[in-house]
């Protein structure tokens, strides 16, 4: 496991543009962390690292946001998944192996994911801003 701290949204998003780097593009990439932890700006970046001009937003609403870069990229928010049904419906299983998958909230599908997910969890720091990343990378 690594681990990295993020003094910032900037920073977070700088982590996320250096990921981007590394992916190949069939990435399932599992965030875990509680609201306002910076899952969105992490995901900025990474698709800012990936060539995405476009605004990232969190998907909250629409479930799913889809980005055009070096990969499609498919921005998942699992918030409101409470169950297998709701999971099925935001059509989570048809995106698989089609890009790179981000999703906030993977607490709420974590018996769905892939033993090859990259597992990234963000807890508060020592400070109000500060953020420490530890990232574990799926087995493959």
């Amino acid at each position: 496991m690594k681990q990295f701290i993020s003094n910032s949204a900037e920073d977070t998003e700088r982590l996320g543009e250096q990921l981007a780097q590394t992916l190949r593009g069939d990435e399932v990439i599992a965030l875990f962390g509680g609201l306002g932890m910076g899952k969105t700006a992490f995901t900025r970046g990474l698709a800012r690292g990936l060539g995405v001009s476009d605004g990232v937003s969190s998907p909250t609403f629409a479930l799913v946001n889809e980005y055009r870069g070096k990969h499609m990229i498919y921005h998942f928010d699992m918030y409101r998944v409470q169950s297998w049904e709701d999971l099925y419906s935001t059509g989570f299983f048809d995106y698989m192996d089609n890009g790179i998958l981000v999703i906030e909230w993977s607490e709420n599908i974590e018996g769905a994911l892939p033993d090859n997910a990259l597992r990234i969890t963000i807890r508060r720091g020592e400070t109000d801003h500060q953020r420490i990343f530890e990232i574990e990378e799926g087995k493959a």
